[in-house]
């Protein structure tokens, strides 16, 4: 992958943002979260008047070596396609939040087990047909971790010469959340079997059996030495296109929106490369999925929203991203208290 250089957030408005909040005519902080959503826009825009400009979502979708003999999840991984299709048919929650919500929702074959026609929702960016089985080597080549981001950093790219300056990412991919698990254990040092959740579908039986399984793995590998390392070891296509998109979307001063336990994940891949990606991105969610809450401790961040969902596709960041524009809408369009000429003295 290309390098990618990212600035820390300029704090050369906050002041005069942070007036320009309390100014508003409401008490002091009474806003909550959303007082701070628009204090971190208006610093990533470098702007007191910040807009969302044609949001977006990329899903990036990929199939996982660990999961072609069922040993880690429960639905076969010929899943991973049909739900491309289904989200190519409009038929996906993520379909559905986005059209509610007019986002625009592209959809990226990053290693789908699986050849597609041509659609024009669908962009082929297969590294390969799945990722190789991690229980007996590295998922990919360094080779292929870097194309992957790449291709991440190039979708970003593309959204962003559209007019998109505010993102999110989703993923699909039959045991992805194994790959998660093994990456948030190499990032945090937690131990893996505190990082396993039951996952979409598994019951307690199967539940033993995945961290039995991702016990070896972690067992058979030397410790990789760099992020990228980790990353081929352990992810999967679409993770490691997630992270190179993050990268992508923070060095172009976007609005990151992240979502559940996978694509958090690929951020903590995308924070080992360059600490700074943090300052641009809004949580949002705390997915039900075991081991999200203490990734976000981990980063010291907080989520917008708290819906107990776990579904991923980028269904937490498509309903966060109304939220944040209430943020910005707020900030550009409620009175002060003198444009009101409403009294802001306390008695």
């Amino acid at each position: 992958m290309q390098h990618i250089t990212i600035s820390p957030l300029s704090n050369e408005l906050k002041t005069a943002l942070q007036d320009k909040i309390d100014q508003k005519t409401k008490p002091p902080g009474s806003l909550g979260r959303l007082e701070q959503l628009a204090l971190q826009v208006g610093l990533i825009q470098n702007s007191l008047t910040p807009a969302l400009k044609n949001p977006s979502i990329i899903v990036f979708a990929g199939d996982h070596g660990i999961a072609a003999d069922g040993l880690v999840n429960p639905f076969p991984q010929a899943v991973t396609a049909q739900m491309v299709y289904n989200f190519l048919q409009g038929g996906a929650a993520i379909n559905v939040f986005c059209r509610q919500h007019q986002l625009k929702l592209t959809v990226v074959d990053a290693g789908v087990n699986h050849e597609f026609p041509p659609h024009p929702l669908l962009k082929d960016r297969k590294i390969a047909r799945g990722t190789q089985n991690y229980l007996h080597g590295p998922a990919m080549s360094p080779d292929q971790c870097r194309l992957a981001m790449q291709a991440g950093a190039d979708e970003v790219k593309l959204a962003y010469e559209a007019g998109c300056n505010t993102i999110g990412f989703g993923e699909m991919g039959i045991g992805n959340t194994s790959s998660a698990a093994l990456l948030m254990s190499y990032f945090t040092g937690i131990p893996i079997a505190d990082c396993i959740g039951i996952g979409t579908g598994s019951n307690a039986q199967q539940l033993t059996q995945k961290i039995a399984v991702l016990q070896q793995v972690m067992a058979h590998h030397v410790k990789p030495k760099t992020a990228e390392q980790a990353l081929a070891t352990f992810g999967g296509f679409e993770i490691a296109m997630i992270t190179g998109a993050i990268l992508q979307a923070a060095a172009l001063k976007m609005i990151v929106v992240i979502d559940g336990f996978i694509v958090t994940a690929a951020l903590l891949a995308a924070t080992a490369m360059q600490p700074a990606v943090k300052d641009y991105c809004v949580f949002a969610h705390c997915s039900e999925e075991k081991g999200h809450k203490a990734m976000l401790q981990f980063l010291g961040v907080k989520p917008v929203m708290q819906l107990d969902m776990r579904l991923g596709e980028g269904t937490g960041a498509a309903m966060a991203i109304p939220v944040i524009q209430s943020a910005v809408l707020f900030l550009n369009e409620m009175a002060s208290f003198n444009s009101a000429q409403v009294s802001n003295r306390t008695i």
